[in-house]
Order: C-alpha cells, then sequence, then structure tokens
C-alpha cells in the first residue's frame, strides 16, 4: 500500500492511499499501477514517480 506525498497533475489529493495492483518491467524501464483505496480509479506511473510521489505503508 502507498500513500500519495506530493500532489502534482493527479485528480487524487495529498495523502490519498492507493494498492499496488502490478508492477511490469520493458527494457529496463518499470511501471506500476495503483488502484484508489475507494476503488474509483487506477494510475500508471514510472519508478521515479512511485519514489518521488508516494511513500510505502504497511
Amino acid at each position: 500500500m502507498y500513500k500519495l506525498i506530493k500532489e502534482e497533475s493527479f485528480a487524487y489529493k495529498k495523502g490519498t492511499k492507493f494498492f499496488l495492483i502490478s508492477h511490469s518491467e520493458f527494457i529496463g524501464v518499470k511501471s506500476y499501477v495503483l488502484l484508489a483505496e475507494d476503488l474509483q480509479g487506477k494510475i500508471e506511473v514510472t519508478e521515479e514517480e512511485l519514489t518521488g510521489k508516494f511513500v510505502s505503508i504497511h
């Protein structure tokens, strides 16, 4: 589970919680799909965005 710590162009506010539902790697580029805790939407982010805009929570 991840928590959004930096608002940018997302439609989600700071503090929104997300479930990590999938990740993939293609030629060294990692991407992750996150599902909002309220199950209302999902977003795809790169590894840099994941580490820069989200914090892992347990």
